[in-house]
């Protein structure tokens, strides 16, 4: 078969991309033809794709987002194509794999001029595209809780959408059960025996609530503040939050690792996984920590949360949030005599429960609807109303 997945952008650390760029190989190695489309593509191109630039015609993200997918549809048209397979939300796909929030509850929770600006108006077309009640576009959906808000919002019929479990990828976990790997990585980054290493990893800093991290680590006691180091690894606009430390007396305890390609070498080295996301539709790093041991403590916000919580490898901060049951969870955490058994937790249902098969699955999906021909286009493939 030929597939078209399509993209905005593609960075290499991104979670998104990361999935992405699995799930095409996969098709691959099935023998299928994978094509991309995308607004941009940094890093090296990989040789077993063909990838299709359509380059932005706008400044602003949004209008970005706008431009390539007015556009997507007349290079994908006389593709023919199976399958049109998109990653982020546009119209003219036969297959969307779910990776993003729903965005209209968020958006509605902000100001009436908000509400009205160019940009919020653009992602609402965008994701009207995928799931109004009248479009023909299936849905590969990696969380129950997003399935039920997509529902909710745009009365999207429960029959378009395939559920996957989990994809965590197996070389994420090499350090896991290597205890040179934490003594290694303790070594490189000067951690002493007695001190606690904290850990943030994810892109998109304000999303992930690298500020609440930030304001819970202030708030910690001196005597304990004084012997944990924050690490927060991922790609996202690092001066604010550097500002934030400074203001808060623990810009010497915070430390941003970038970009990383050995996300394995910190988990292995750290002692917690802090992860209080504002919205997480996943949550894949959770599981990841969960895999190598370490114990998790994360917002109720996150999808893959209910995985901590039914494994018992750490504590879901409860939604609303509130900054001061972080402050105390996280004091309560790492102050506790838990953490062995939190670890051992979660380990133990990592091995017991299928946390690695997402794209494997999705393969398959994308396999059977396109075998089944003849689905339907939003609007002939042309735009939604607001996307013209």
């Amino acid at each position: 078969m030929k597939f078209a997945f399509c993209l905005f952008k593609y960075f290499p650390y991104g979670g998104l991309q990361r999935g992405f760029l699995q799930l095409a190989r996969i098709c691959i190695a099935r023998g299928h033809h994978v094509d991309v489309y995308t607004g941009s593509w940094k890093g090296k191109k990989p040789v077993d794709l063909r990838v299709f630039i359509i380059p932005p015609r706008r400044l602003t993200n949004h209008r970005r987002y706008k431009s390539f997918a007015g556009r997507l549809s007349r290079f994908t048209a006389s593709g023919n194509y199976d399958a049109v397979v998109g990653f982020n939300k546009m119209p003219g796909l036969d297959v969307y794999f779910a990776s993003d929030v729903c965005y209209r509850p968020m958006a509605m929770e902000r100001s009436f001029f908000y509400r009205v600006s160019g940009r919020c108006r653009t992602l609402m077309a965008l994701e009207r595209a995928v799931f109004d009640k009248h479009a023909g576009t299936k849905i590969i959906s990696i969380s129950d809780a997003e399935k039920k808000r997509y529902m909710d919002c745009y009365g999207t019929a429960e029959g378009r959408f395939y559920s996957v479990p989990p994809g965590i990828s197996k070389d994420r976990l090499d350090a896991a059960d290597n205890p040179e790997a934490r003594q290694g990585w303790r070594r490189e980054f000067g951690v002493q025996p007695d001190q606690y290493v904290v850990l943030m990893v994810g892109s998109d800093f304000r999303r992930k609530g690298v500020d609440r991290a930030i304001n819970a680590f202030s708030a910690l006691p001196t005597g304990l503040k004084d012997k944990v180091l924050l690490v927060i690894v991922g790609n996202g606009r690092v001066r604010p939050y550097h500002r934030l430390a400074k203001r808060l007396g623990i810009s010497s305890r915070v430390y941003f690792a970038g970009e990383r390609n050995d996300v394995p070498r910190f988990l292995a080295g750290a002692d917690l996984l802090l992860h209080p996301a504002y919205h997480e539709n996943t949550g894949t790093v959770l599981i990841e920590a969960m895999a190598a041991g370490l114990p998790v403590l994360a917002t109720e916000a996150c999808g893959y949360g209910i995985h901590v919580e039914k494994a018992g490898a750490g504590k879901l901060v409860p939604v609303p949030f509130r900054q001061a049951t972080l402050n105390h969870m996280l004091e309560s955490m790492l102050s506790s005599e838990m953490s062995d058994q939190w670890g051992t937790n979660g380990k133990t249902y990592v091995k017991e429960t299928d946390v690695f098969s997402r794209h494997e699955k999705a393969a398959d999906i994308i396999e059977l609807i396109a075998a089944g021909g003849g689905l339907p286009k939003y609007a002939g493939f042309g735009c939604p109303r607001g996307l013209e």
